[in-house]
């Protein structure tokens, strides 16, 4: 098993938010790097207290805010349904994925990871015009 630390990333390269993640095998693909994140994400706010949910995917009926989406009303939230979205923003262009200085395009690609190994998660925003 791998401990892996994750970033999200600005294009500028401030660091939004860090998680640590558990990988069974060295060998694996970003599908399976997203699918722990995120479920550590959810994990992690489901054994909390805490009316603010920080991770990838926006769920349902929460609002953004500075802190992260806040709940409105406090429930748990589903992993696996949070797992489909996030896998689906990324088939979309939601968000990319830098490994090892290296642009991931194909999340069934095999990825040899390491703790050292830098991962880093760009969301991108749509742009606003008048």
């Amino acid at each position: 098993m791998t401990i892996l630390t994750i970033k999200d990333e600005t294009a500028s390269g401030d660091i939004l938010n860090e998680i640590r993640i558990k990988v069974e095998n060295e060998r694996t693909t970003l599908k399976d790097i997203i699918t722990a994140r995120v479920l550590t994400e959810v994990e992690n706010y489901n054994n909390s207290k805490s009316e603010y949910f920080k991770g990838l995917i926006q769920p349902s009926d929460t609002e953004k805010t500075l802190n992260g989406f806040r709940v409105k009303k406090r429930k748990s939230i589903d992993g696996e349904q949070q797992v489909y979205v996030a896998l689906y923003a990324f088939m979309r262009n939601g968000f990319f994925v830098i490994v090892d200085d290296e642009q991931i395009t194909d999340y069934d690609e095999e990825i040899l990871v390491n703790t050292d190994t830098k991962i880093s998660f760009f969301r991108l925003t749509p742009l606003v015009g008048g």
